[in-house]
């Protein structure tokens, strides 16, 4: 499959199931995916990186290499479709040492955004929380942006999960204290 096909297969959603199996089937083809998925110039990739989670879904493995370059990426795109993906798949797993400082500052700057879309805010919240279990000193700070953040602009999205990492932190910050 060459880059243009697949650029206009996406156009469809009735082929992105398709394309998905395909892609699982033919790992050498991800690449391509990965490609148009990381590329804001044309409006309809975001259904590749919406495509890319899926595979993920069904073979983490295919993706998992892709991370650094899709955390390079995550750190750029103004995309909040995207952005939403990517802190997801990021979300899913411990943060990399390498990576810990510039995910901790865009990941704050991301939560403590009221404008920003309230599943990208709730993804980024997760990945506050995954480096607090690697951080524990780094527990009270987030304790107090998500009690902030649930006060003042705490949507049903950013509350429910909110609520459900305090009770986590306080546990973290409990041993920690201990």
């Amino acid at each position: 499959m060459t880059e243009k096909e697949l650029q206009e297969l996406i156009h469809s959603w009735e082929n992105l199931a398709l394309i998905v199996k395909y892609m699982c089937e033919h790992p050498d083809s991800l690449d391509l995916l990965i490609k148009l998925a990381l590329d804001d110039s044309q409006t309809t990739n975001y259904r590749a990186i919406w495509m890319v989670e899926k595979i993920h879904d069904q073979r983490p493995d295919l993706v998992l290499p892709y991370f650094p370059v899709m955390t390079s990426f995550l750190l750029k795109t103004q995309n909040s479709g995207k952005k939403r993906h990517l802190l997801k798949l990021i979300s899913l797993y411990p943060v990399h040492e390498k990576d810990l400082a510039l995910l901790l500052d865009f990941c704050i700057r991301i939560f403590t955004n009221a404008a920003e879309e309230i599943a990208v805010r709730v993804h980024a919240m997760q990945i506050l929380y995954n480096i607090a279990e690697k951080e524990p000193d780094f527990t009270n700070e987030l304790i107090d942006l998500i009690e902030h953040e649930i006060e003042y602009h705490g949507s049903a999205g950013i509350s429910s999960r909110g609520r459900k990492l305090l009770k986590k932190l306080y546990q973290i910050r409990n041993r920690h204290d201990s």
